[in-house]
């Protein structure tokens, strides 16, 4: 049996993918610990595991909430500074606290969100093995490959590479808080600082929850890096009323914009005024960015709640209007659901660029956003039969791979061995 910790970032999106990883290392055996802030304990209780709270002081109980209230109301790039500032705040608390509490109680072993890149300078710090797991999109960077944060699509011209680089230079600036609080810390420590961001990512393993056909094509990934499929599962979240008796038969057109940047209502106005007189049924999650009754009344008449069961309402939809989450786009594409994407910030533009890419939906970035061109993309995806059928091609990619359970093969392999473990694409 090994001691596991879990090391991610406190939003929805990462714990919805780490926390079922970390339950199925707990049913093989294993000793499961969630490192983070006090908002996330009950969330980490509810999955079954054990919870190790950092930074008390610095983030109280619902200090979190109010900082993602804060960060729902921006988008794009004043959106990624405010999450990048947050997340070097809670690096440093992390990088303070983390390693002695480890030590503690014994941990063997790291499980490291790649939003949460100290978690493998701490795994350096101690001397114990880590292995990283994106929840978001891909975000090693090489050159062919656009900047997670833009909505450029994959190109192989002349002029991409350029393009690209240029994204970086920007996207460096940003994250530069991050970066130094990393390797100051590492400096301190006697680690070899890091040269590039790819360098805080695993030797031993990188997992993606993606299938590699969602992905743009890569040239530079490590030999351990593994598409492994999705590892979401309703067991590690709480249940959700949802008023099933008002569902009318008719086709249903799901609209969320998950539980972070969703406080721009003007947005679900402008859904239920694209959809009104389809012959669909329009359900909104609201994602807790405000009740129900708290909204106009919108056009159509659309079912709107505070919170939906996701992965029970996409087994019945026809189509998806999503932030491109990359969560719920792995969720939709599990059920075959084709997308309308409206990216708000941070990684939403690089997955909606891929729901484009392979053709499982349309694009609509957010400043571009009005409600003729909503209405003309949600009719494009509902009648033209393509995006249902290349949704279908990567549920069909997604189902033969192993999920969670091919995760923690992966994940056993690593930390028992002190190998990497090679994909076995990089084999033949």
């Amino acid at each position: 049996m090994t001691h596991f910790a879990i090391i991610c970032p406190g939003s929805t999106g990462p714990l919805n993918t780490m926390l079922p990883l970390g339950q199925e290392m707990k049913k093989r055996g294993h000793q499961v610990t969630v490192f983070g802030i006090l908002d996330i304990e009950s969330k980490v209780l509810t999955a079954g595991l054990e919870f190790q709270a950092i930074g008390e002081k610095e983030f109280p109980l619902g200090a979190a909430a109010k900082s993602f209230a804060e960060l729902g109301k921006l988008k794009g790039l004043a959106a990624l500074k405010y999450t990048i500032n947050l997340l070097a705040n809670m690096a440093s608390v992390l990088l303070r606290d983390a390693p002695e509490l480890m030590k503690n109680i014994g941990v063997e072993a790291v499980l490291v969100n790649q939003g949460a890149s100290e978690g493998g300078t701490v795994a350096d710090f101690l001397d114990i093995p880590f292995v990283t797991v994106c929840s978001a999109v891909v975000l090693n960077r090489e050159i062919g490959v656009p900047p997670f944060n833009t909505v450029w699509h994959y190109s192989s011209t002349w002029w991409a590479p350029l393009r690209n680089k240029l994204g970086y230079a920007i996207l460096n600036s940003a994250a530069k808080p991050i970066s130094d609080v990393i390797n100051e810390y590492r400096r301190e420590k006697n680690l070899t600082p890091h040269n590039h961001p790819n360098d805080r990512y695993s030797q031993l393993a990188q997992l993606s929850q993606a299938p590699a056909e969602f992905e743009f094509p890569r040239e530079r990934l490590p030999a351990w890096f593994h598409f492994t499929g999705p590892y979401h599962s309703s067991a590690s979240r709480a249940s959700v009323p949802f008023p099933h008796d008002q569902l009318t038969g008719q086709p249903l057109i799901y609209a969320s914009m998950g539980t972070l940047q969703n406080r721009l209502i003007h947005v679900f106005e402008k859904i239920a005024t694209a959809c009104e007189g389809l012959d669909a049924q329009l359900i909104i999650s609201l994602g807790g960015s405000a009740k129900p009754e708290a909204l106009p009344n919108l056009p159509g008449n659309p079912l709107v709640v505070e919170y939906a069961p996701q992965l029970e309402v996409l087994q019945k939809a026809t189509m998806m209007i999503t932030h491109a989450g990359m969560n719920t786009t792995m969720e939709c594409l599990m059920n075959g659901v084709p997308m309308v994407a409206i990216p708000v910030a941070n990684d939403q533009p690089g997955v909606a660029s891929r729901i484009a890419w392979t053709g499982a939906g349309e694009m609509i970035p957010l400043d571009k956003l009005n409600v003729k061109q909503l209405r003309n993309s949600v009719d494009l995806v509902l009648k033209d039969n393509s995006y249902k059928q290349n949704a279908l091609r990567l549920q069909a990619a997604i189902q033969k791979l192993g999920g969670v359970k091919l995760a923690a093969d992966i994940i056993e392999q690593a930390v028992s061995t002190g190998k990497p473990v090679l994909n076995s694409k990089f084999l033949n």
